[in-house]
Order: C-alpha cells, then sequence, then structure tokens
C-alpha cells in the first residue's frame, strides 16, 4: 500500500511538477470534504501552517443553506472566520484526479487557535483523549454501503430524481458476476483508495440490485473516520467520473431495503485487545462487558448521531436487516448491536443501528462516549438476545422518527456531560431545522393520496 505522504515528500514531488495541487480540506457536520484547492507551490511554501474559511460551513444543512438559531455563528455576528489548520500526517496522494494531493484540517477558533467544539474532529478527539486517559486506545471499522445508478448525476437530477434505474437487474448480495459488471467503478475505486493510503479489504455486492459495500481495514479511531470521508467522497468522485451516479442515501425507495454504515469497534491496552477474556463467556472481558452496556443504555441518546436526517428512519424495517431493537445478539444481524469474533482476540461489537449517511467522527465519538460511562459506571450488560429480535416485544425500541431522536439528544443528561452543553445544542438545532424544512414541504405521496381522493 502506497503510505499517506509525509510532507518533506510533498514538498519533493512538488518541486518536480509531480504534484500541482493540494486539496485542504475540513469536514462538515455532514461528513463532507469542503475546503479550497492551492496550488501546491503556495501550499508547501506558506499555507501549509493555516488558512481561512467562513464559519458558517459548521452551522449549515445539506443544502448549503444558513438556518437561524445557532450560537455559534449568525447574520447578527456577521459570519466570521474559522481556521484551517492542516493535518501534516493526512498527506496523501490523491490518484483519481491527476497531480493531486489532499491533506485534513482541524478547525480553529479565529481568535484562541482552539479547537472549535463542535467540529466533527475536535468531538472525536475529544473521547479520544478520554479514553487514553484511561489507559486504551478505540480501533474501528466502518463499513460503507451505498447504490450505483446506471445514469449520471446529472441526468438524474435533470429528471427530477424520478425512474431511478439501478446499475443492476437483481439483487447482487456476494455475487460474484454481477458485480464483475460493476468493475469499471469497483475497481478503480479499491485500487484508487488503496494507493492513497487507505486500507482497503474488499468489495461486495449488497443485498438488493445496484446496492455496493466497501469495507476498510480496521485502524486507530481518528484514522478510522478519515478513511471513511475520505472513501465516501472517492466513491463519489470516481463513480461520477465513469457517468454513474453514486448515493449514501439510507432509502431511496420504500420497496428497496436500505444502506446502513455498521460500526465494528473494539478497546486495546498496550496492544493488547481488552475486551478479550479466554475464561469468560463469548471470549468477552468485564471492560467488554461494561462498554456494551453503555452502548446500549444510551443508544436512544445518541440515535440521531448515527440516523440525522428525516430519510435515515425509513430504513429501519423488519426484515430488512436494518435493526428496530436496542438489544444485543450473538452473531444475529437482527439486533442493534452484534458480537462478532465470539472467543477470538477479535472479539468486537457492531453497531447496526447507523444508516450510510451518518458523520463518522460524530458517530464513533457518542459511542465511545457511551462505552466510557459504561466503564466508569461498571454498567451491568443484559444477557443476549436470541432469535428473530424484530418480534421481541420486550426489547427496546429505536427512536422512530427524526423528531423523537431530536428529544432524547436535547434532554440527554449523558451526552451534555459527555459533549458539552454547547455541542449537543448546536446539533440539537440542526436536527430541528431539518424537520423544520421537511415538515414546510406538500410530498408528492400526499398529492397523489388525496388530490382526488380527500
Amino acid at each position: 500500500m502506497t503510505k499517506p505522504r509525509d510532507f518533506e515528500t510533498l514538498k519533493a514531488m512538488v518541486k518536480t511538477g509531480e504534484i500541482d495541487t493540494v486539496l485542504v480540506c475540513m469536514v462538515d457536520m455532514q461528513g463532507r470534504l469542503m475546503g479550497k484547492r492551492f496550488h501546491a507551490v503556495n501550499f508547501v511554501e506558506t499555507s501549509f501552517k493555516e488558512t481561512h474559511c467562513c464559519n458558517y460551513l459548521l452551522a449549515t444543512d445539506l443544502e448549503m443553506a444558513t438556518p437561524e438559531g445557532f450560537a455559534s455563528t449568525s447574520w447578527q455576528s456577521g459570519y466570521g472566520d474559522y481556521i484551517m489548520a492542516p493535518d501534516l500526517r493526512t498527506i496523501r496522494p490523491v490518484p483519481w484526479l491527476e497531480g493531486t494531493a489532499l491533506v485534513l484540517c482541524d478547525v480553529l477558533d479565529h481568535h484562541t487557535h482552539q479547537p472549535v467544539p463542535h467540529s466533527p474532529r475536535a468531538i472525536l478527539k475529544k473521547q479520544i483523549a478520554r479514553l487514553e486517559a484511561l489507559g486504551f486506545e478505540a480501533k474501528m471499522a466502518t463499513e460503507l454501503e451505498f447504490f450505483l445508478f446506471a445514469n449520471s448525476l446529472d441526468e438524474i437530477r435533470e429528471n427530477g430524481f424520478r425512474d431511478l434505474k439501478p446499475i443492476s437487474g437483481y439483487n447482487e448480495d456476494y455475487n460474484i458476476f454481477q458485480t464483475t459488471k460493476e468493475e469499471g467503478i469497483m475497481r478503480p475505486i479499491r485500487n484508487h483508495l488503496f494507493d492513497a493510503g487507505v486500507p482497503i479489504e474488499n468489495s461486495k455486492g449488497e443485498a438488493e440490485a445496484g446496492q455496493e459495500e466497501l469495507n476498510i481495514r480496521y485502524s486507530p479511531a481518528l484514522d478510522c473516520a478519515d478513511y471513511h470521508s475520505i472513501a465516501k467522497h472517492a466513491i463519489k468522485e470516481i463513480s461520477w467520473q465513469n457517468g454513474h451516479a453514486a448515493t449514501f442515501l439510507p432509502k431511496w425507495h420504500k420497496d428497496r431495503v436500505g444502506s446502513s454504515s455498521h460500526v465494528h469497534q473494539s478497546l486495546w491496552k498496550n496492544g493488547e485487545a481488552a475486551f478479550y477474556d479466554k475464561d469468560a463467556k463469548h471470549g468477552m472481558s468485564q471492560l467488554m462487558s461494561h462498554y456494551m452496556a453503555g452502548l446500549i443504555k444510551y443508544a436512544p441518546d445518541y440515535t440521531y448521531f448515527l440516523a440525522p436526517y428525516v430519510n435515515s428512519y425509513k430504513r429501519f424495517a423488519k426484515g430488512t436487516f436494518a435493526p428496530t431493537k436496542t438489544v444485543w445478539s450473538v452473531d444475529n444481524r437482527t439486533a442493534g448491536f452484534r458480537l462478532c469474533g465470539e472467543d477470538s482476540k477479535g472479539v468486537r461489537v457492531e453497531c447496526r443501528i447507523g444508516g450510510s449517511d451518518l458523520n463518522p467522527y460524530l458517530a464513533q465519538a457518542v459511542m465511545l462516549a457511551a462505552g466510557i460511562k459504561g466503564i466508569e459506571d461498571a454498567l451491568e450488560l443484559a444477557p443476549a438476545t436470541t432469535g428473530d429480535v424484530y418480534e421481541d416485544a420486550k426489547a427496546a425500541d429505536i427512536p422512530q422518527t427524526l423528531r423523537d431522536a431530536t428529544e432524547l439528544l436535547r434532554n440527554s443528561a449523558f451526552l451534555r456531560d459527555a459533549l458539552g452543553d454547547e455541542v449537543v445544542d448546536h446539533y440539537t438545532r440542526s436536527a430541528e431545522w431539518e424537520q423544520e424544512e421537511f415538515d414546510r414541504v406538500v410530498t408528492d405521496w400526499e398529492i397523489a393520496r388525496g388530490f382526488e381522493k380527500a
């Protein structure tokens, strides 16, 4: 695997003309890469220290609207600047773009030069630091599910997002023949990302027509979030370059299964798997039991960060491999939390609640916070659930709507303690705005249902 370039290597490549453009990127609330394209000479001479961006980039919605109600920025305060401080450890080539490298940035306050509290990368770093203070390192892996479509993004947009045609005609889960037809897109995705220093493991067809999954090797939590964001961006760009559209919308059709982003997680200490105890049931240490108990107890509080939009909740449906309950089970894909790697050093917990639209920094941060709370309070883990969890009437439900999740977020003492009031209030306002925007819309379903019959 081509390792990410260090700064000295980048300067040498700029001098020879091999690199002429540097993408200087922050990650916004939605998990997207935002930033500037620098002439590489300028970057290596001066801008590697810092550049600036408008502070509205951490207070917008998917459409880049600027809603009222955020304490951090507003028309009244004039929309000032943030500092984008390049993390030079993240320098890497972008093989699918000619002569281009990329670096990720931390977002700092323009006046204090301190991290902006509601910046996704800062939120995750805070929880990593809390875990390190307890003597542990988190290793995580995310699975990226998405759909490929036959037409391009422009064609789909011009057609009003109607008559969407997936790139394949049938469920292609693990199907080698069908995925061979898609190698013109998926092979460059795998290889370009690998050459960019993202440790790709594999891709496969998922459980629907046109649905794909990309798997990245487990890594320290911050690296995992960086890899996820870069991979998601690359998937969209490489699909576009090949004349096709990729979407991470969790539920694009009522009759199709949705797309998830399962998050695998484990803790390590001094290079050893802290979740493993060879003498314990399932090979699961007491530490892991406490961690999982925290994950499960506080899942309703942090569901917003796993399912941040109105559409996210359309995915939670029986019989679709998307969970509806917050219980855990052993190697059981109907539960919200699945124990994987039973009785091995690879024992870990997989959270299956998150959709393909999650921001990996935020999702990982809140789950680490819940796990830490479980450890600190020595929470007891309930016994594993067995059988069809969809039909378990005693199991607690995942919040059913964005409205429900917003209220749980707003009133969560746990999250306010772990993240801070400012962060919780900021993302509560984001959730409110998403709901307000949806509530204003008259949908096609309402018109077709009631135009004549009402």
